[in-house]
Formats: C-alpha cells, sequence, structure tokens
C-alpha cells in the first residue's frame, strides 16, 4: 500500500517539482499548505488543453478578471461556474463527467460547484449528484462540496432534512457526518439558518441518529452543530444533551455532550 504524503508544512517548504505536479493536476493536494498553493488558473489552462477544451479559458479568466478579491474561494467558484456555463453553452455536459473523478482534488471542487450552481437541477438531483464529493476521500473536496449545496438546503429545508435523514444510516462516515456539518445552524464561512437557529429541534431526525456514531469526525460535527444551537436556544442543548446521556451512556455521546456544552459550561 502506498504511503501517503504528508505534504508541505509551509510555503517555503514546497518543493518546485511538487508545485508543479499540483498545477499540472497530476497529483492531489496532502495538506491545506498544498490546497492554497495551487495556482488555479494554470491548473485549468493546464487541464484545458489536455482535454481540448482550450476555447473555455478566455471566458473564464475573464471572469476571474472581474472578482474584487481573488481567493482560493472566490477562485474555485468563479472556475466552477465558468466550466459550468461554457458547457452549458456547448452542451458538453459529457466533459464534466470525464473529469468528475479528476486526480486533482481542486479540479473536484470545481465540478461540485457545476452541480450545487446549477439551477437546471432540483435539490434532489442536486444532493444526489453531490454525495460521492461528500464521501469525497480529501478534506478539500468534501468542505466545498456541502458549501455549494449550502443556498439549495436552506431554501428547501424540510425537504433536505428529509433527505439527510437517510443519508444518516449511510456506511461511509463522511456521507453521515456531510448531514450535520451542511445544515450547521451557524456554520463557518458561509450564511446561517435561521430556522434551525431558532428551532433547532427541527433537525432532530438527522441528530437522534448520530448521537453515538462510531466515528469521532462525525461526533465532532454533531457536538459543533450542538454548540451552534446553544447560542441560540440553549435550553433546548441542555435538555436533548442530558437526555441523550442517561439514554445513551456511551463514550461516543459523552463526547458530543462534551463538545455540545462548551459555550454554556465557559
Amino acid at each position: 500500500m502506498e504511503q501517503k504524503r504528508k505534504g508541505a508544512r509551509s510555503f517555503n517548504d514546497l518543493s518546485q517539482e511538487i508545485l508543479n505536479q499540483l498545477n499540472s493536476g497530476e497529483i492531489e493536494s496532502a495538506n491545506l499548505t498544498e490546497w492554497l498553493a495551487v495556482n488555479q488558473t494554470l491548473l485549468l489552462q493546464n487541464l484545458l488543453q489536455q482535454h481540448n477544451k482550450i476555447d473555455y479559458l478566455e471566458p473564464i479568466l475573464a471572469e476571474i478578471a472581474k472578482l474584487k478579491k481573488q481567493t482560493t474561494n472566490t477562485l474555485n467558484e468563479t472556475i466552477g461556474v465558468g466550466l459550468l456555463n461554457e458547457t452549458s453553452k456547448k452542451n458538453d455536459s459529457q466533459f464534466l463527467k470525464d473529469i468528475s473523478s479528476h486526480t486533482s482534488d481542486t479540479v473536484r471542487c470545481w465540478i461540485t460547484y457545476t452541480i450545487g450552481l446549477n439551477s437546471e437541477l432540483s435539490l434532489s438531483e442536486k444532493l444526489e449528484q453531490i454525495q460521492p464529493f461528500a464521501a469525497d476521500t480529501h478534506f478539500g473536496v468534501r468542505e466545498i462540496s456541502w458549501m455549494t449545496v449550502r443556498q439549495s438546503i436552506i431554501a428547501n429545508l424540510e425537504e433536505s432534512l428529509q433527505i439527510f435523514t437517510k443519508w444518516t444510516s449511510s456506511e461511509n462516515e463522511n456521507v453521515r457526518r456531510f448531514t450535520t456539518e451542511a445544515t450547521r445552524p451557524r456554520g463557518v464561512w458561509c450564511e446561517h439558518i435561521e430556522a434551525l437557529k431558532q428551532n433547532p429541534e427541527l433537525a432532530l431526525p438527522i441528530l437522534e441518529p448520530l448521537r453515538s456514531d462510531s466515528s469521532k469526525y462525525v461526533c465532532d460535527s454533531v457536538g459543533n452543530w450542538l454548540n451552534d444551537a446553544s447560542k441560540t436556544q440553549p435550553q433546548f442543548v441542555i435538555d436533548l444533551c442530558k437526555k441523550w446521556e442517561n439514554e445513551s451512556p456511551t463514550k461516543a455521546t459523552a463526547y458530543i455532550v462534551k463538545k455540545a456544552m462548551r459555550t454554556l459550561n465557559k
């Protein structure tokens, strides 16, 4: 079994060889430092040249030039939307399918935007298509995937929670974790979900099945979800945590409760 690369600790430690491979799409980033170091416009150019789609480049670069601030996230979104627009104009959805499992995690991030921000797709279609990216082995793809569908979740909260209730029984811990991370009331770097800030009990169908999950990754997300809720509905969190402690005396539940109550216990 091939040993996983640890990646550079800082930009200064990043070798030119690794950077070239990242920018050509030959490898995926090993950590956050490498993820942020990718030259997305160069990677895009290389990708399009490799697939004989170079005519897509200039319109996307034009949109990038309009950005007030070019960050990893704004570039991710702009390139993803640009790919969606260009392939739609040319009826070239096959290209998106061809690169949806690309070696480069950055390319896979772009694809999540072609799903999450595609106005032609219904909520159920978006979530069905985004699930493989929710299960992705790369941290960046998983985070971007829920961010791209966040607005659709907010706009269709009841339906989203119904779908996610089924996802909580997935064998894949990343998919289970997606259900709570994508619906966190306050979230991180994203719009809050006011309905869940004021009425967190709406999410009990996804919280209850995960109260003693076998994965610490999932437990962290459940604990963070409840910590978010504690800032607007503290009594709900207090009562739920007491209930869980009585009904589920496991290490996983105790871990979640401690994480959920951290703000209230300060």
